[in-house]
């Protein structure tokens, strides 16, 4: 089974997040932190001055510098006084901030991205799910169970996305393990535009709920060993799927194929 989305245009997770309605000085944020992650300006160097963002953007000095003081929130820029702003090194991006995490994946592009989250869920979901399997509480099994539920009987892309977030976003809950609560961004951002793709091309969708499935009955019994065992496997699946879809893409480039 291959979900497909029911509509054209759904943009993808990695694209940046929905502005909505936003004060000047946020939007202006947005715009500048958009063109840092893109690499228009490489770490190091000097940013234009209030003036010159004022001018762009037709905003007053005060917007410009409120919206850098967002941006230096989030790691992206330092300011002196007398010396201006600089794009700090990339080290030091909060990409546990919703917006540098867009900005940062639409910017590295898809199939990097893609290869990044994979990386992470190798090393970090395995030991979630494990953390789950000893600490989880009736409420959060529940929670998991439902969004299991939601996923076995999603007939829409978007639907099949969010109960697939929902599912190891509670997993990551059930760890409860304070230190590991801020991978909740990178959970439903990276995994969401995983998913989009994955959900789409993969031609094994059911089986993929069966390793859900797994998971959620190692947690449940309280076996540790068995939901990192079940977690591994759903990556490997994960992989396998994203090998035969390059390999796909591969075969249709060649010379006399249609």
């Amino acid at each position: 089974m291959t979900i497909k989305a029911k509509h054209s245009g759904q943009r993808g997770r990695t694209s940046g997040t929905s502005r909505g309605v936003r004060n000047l000085h946020a939007e202006i944020a947005f715009k500048i932190g958009e063109r840092i992650c893109s690499g228009e300006f490489p770490s190091g160097s000097v940013l234009p001055n209030e003036a010159a963002w004022g001018k762009l953007f037709g905003a007053s000095r005060t917007a410009v510098r409120e919206g850098m003081k967002v941006l230096q929130a989030k790691g992206l820029v330092i300011s002196r006084p007398k010396i201006g702003s600089r794009v700090a090194p990339r080290e030091s991006w909060n990409l546990l901030d919703k917006d540098v995490f867009a900005w940062h994946g639409a910017a590295v592009g898809r199939k990097a991205f893609i290869a990044t989250t994979q990386e992470f869920r190798r090393h970090i979901e395995p030991g979630i799910a494990e953390l789950a399997a000893l600490k989880r509480t009736p409420a959060q099994l529940e929670a998991m169970a439902h969004a299991l539920s939601r996923m076995s009987e999603a007939e829409r892309l978007d639907n099949a996305i969010s109960s697939d977030v929902a599912f190891h976003r509670g997993l990551l809950a059930a760890a409860n393990n304070e230190l590991l609560n801020p991978f909740a961004v990178l959970i439903e951002q990276s995994l969401g535009s995983l998913f989009e793709f994955t959900t789409q091309v993969n031609p094994r969708y059911r089986q993929a709920i069966h390793l859900h499935e797994r998971i959620f009955k190692a947690v449940k019994e309280q076996d540790s060993e068995g939901a990192r065992k079940a977690m591994q496997a759903l990556i490997s699946d994960t992989d396998d799927v994203l090998s035969g879809e390059r390999a796909g893409q591969k075969s249709k480039s060649k010379p006399g194929r249609s």
